[in-house]
């Protein structure tokens, strides 16, 4: 019972543009295509969008390197909300719109700022249904020198089969005993390959608790010690979770060096439960 997570997410970069887009450019228009729906003010904003907007975001546009989706009223439904918008620092900067470093870097930031805004602990952030995507300018707006990025908190993530709609506001979401709706859990004969659904939902498999497997200024330890720490612990934890049982079912999510090198260093185990 070894399922093993998706690959992390890949920031891939804006596609060239075509010669009708530089035509139009120099006619005024924007540079970057506007795509369907965006909001063409902010298609190229080199200023940074505000902290604490809301918009209406789709699974596709979790992934992406840069987000116009227009920003609506927090009191209607919305899928997204932003919580985090500051200036990438010049050492990150310099190294490039896609480098490593600006993946990094927005992985230990927006990861830091989705438990406080959310008042969760690391553990219980990598078992919510909830995730963060993050964004920064276009191509056109970066080599005019914006600098910016946005973190937003999101109603699910790549493994979830859509966004649910988030409260008026997220902040706080999490404090104490979390809602079974913000919750992960997994419905099918095994974790791996399977969408995420909140356990508020019929499910068969829970994301119960987390191992730590190693400090910040470790190395990787290797796929292959990973997944032994990771079931071992699993095993014992999802166990005692049950209370013991004399027959019971484990599953474990572990990840490999892209993720490390990005900061994470847990993993997180699955309990076979309907409850």
């Amino acid at each position: 019972m070894a399922p093993r997570s998706t690959p992390a997410r890949i920031v891939s970069a804006i596609a060239a543009l075509a010669t009708l887009g530089g035509l139009l450019a120099a006619c005024g228009e924007p540079a970057t295509p506007v795509p369907p729906g965006a909001d063409r003010d902010q298609v190229d904003a080199v200023e940074a969008p505000p902290n604490g907007a809301c918009r209406v975001l789709e699974i596709e546009d979790v992934s992406a390197p840069t987000n116009a989706s227009p920003m609506v009223d927090c009191a209607s439904p919305h899928t997204a909300q932003t919580y985090a918008v500051g200036e990438v620092p010049d050492e990150i900067g310099d190294a490039g719109y896609d480098s490593p470093e600006m993946g990094a870097f927005a992985y230990a930031t927006c990861t830091k700022g989705l438990q406080e805004y959310l008042g969760a602990d690391e553990s219980t952030a990598m078992r919510t249904l909830l995730s963060w995507a993050w964004f920064r300018p276009s191509q056109k707006a970066w080599e005019e020198g914006a600098r910016w990025y946005r973190c937003d908190v999101v109603g699910g993530g790549e493994q979830s089969r859509e966004l649910v709609n988030l409260p008026p506001t997220a902040k706080g979401l999490l404090m104490g005993r979390p809602d079974d709706k913000w919750l992960a859990c997994v419905k099918g004969a095994t974790v791996s390959g399977s969408q995420k659904i909140p356990c508020s939902e019929p499910h068969d498999w829970r994301a119960v608790t987390t191992i730590k497997l190693g400090e910040a200024a470790d190395p990787y330890p290797g796929d292959r010690l990973s997944e032994v720490r990771t079931n071992d612990f699993c095993k014992r934890s999802v166990q005692a979770y049950l209370n013991y049982p004399p027959a019971f079912t484990w599953g474990y999510t572990y990840f490999h060096e892209p993720e490390w090198k990005a900061g994470n260093r847990r993993s997180v185990c699955w309990a076979q439960t309907s409850e």
